[in-house]
């Protein structure tokens, strides 16, 4: 009884050390996500994600993929924000007269302004260009539209003037199959946990 007991120990314990070593294998290693165990035809097998392998010619161009990666991994969420608030809102409004919708308005603008100016402070202009690209995407909305839409046509049209200045259209759509084709794969491997 006692050997078997001892047998017992002495696997569960090799399992329990052979389930580390896959946990640090699995964080170490890069390029490879583990994302399970499947049976099939009675064999298990580990379900192995591989990551695109990208070959660029010039290391600006390397430099430039890694700058919108970690440009989509900081202005995704407040994107995701942006189209849940902005749902909300329309929610609202539609219950409104239109006097009390031009002070929900000014209410809302004032709250996410307090709440997001520091954010936005922080932000380069390559995740600035990003976060509004996102929120086209999101919103099927481009900034200018949201800015017409809540503000008004001369608010919009003093930040689009603004934003040419600083090289940026508030007008440009998310071009998911040409422009923007790099950054819709991005977004894609940040939604499914890759990045």
């Amino acid at each position: 009884m006692r050997k078997w007991l001892l047998v017992m120990v002495v696997l569960l314990l090799a399992a329990g050390d052979g389930m580390a070593q896959r946990r640090t294998a699995r964080s170490s290693t890069r390029g490879i996500r583990s994302s399970g165990w499947a049976v099939m035809g009675g064999d298990s097998t580990l379900q192995v994600d591989i990551l695109p392998v990208y070959v660029f010619n010039k290391k600006a161009d390397l430099r430039k993929y890694r700058r919108l990666v970690e440009a989509v991994k900081r202005t995704y969420p407040l994107a995701q924000i942006a189209k849940q608030k902005m749902h909300d809102m329309e929610a609202v409004l539609l219950t409104l007269n239109k006097r009390d919708q031009q002070k929900y308005i000014k209410q809302c603008y004032k709250q996410i302004l307090d709440e997001y100016t520091p954010v936005a402070k922080r932000m380069t202009r390559t995740q600035g260009r990003v976060l509004v690209k996102l929120i086209d995407r999101e919103t099927d909305y481009t900034a200018y539209e949201v800015i017409r839409e809540f503000r008004g046509g001369f608010v919009a049209s003093f930040w689009q003037g603004i934003g040419r200045i600083f090289g940026h259209n508030l007008k440009s759509e998310y071009d998911k199959e040409n422009e923007d084709r790099v950054l819709e794969q991005i977004v894609i491997y940040y939604e499914v946990g890759l990045l």
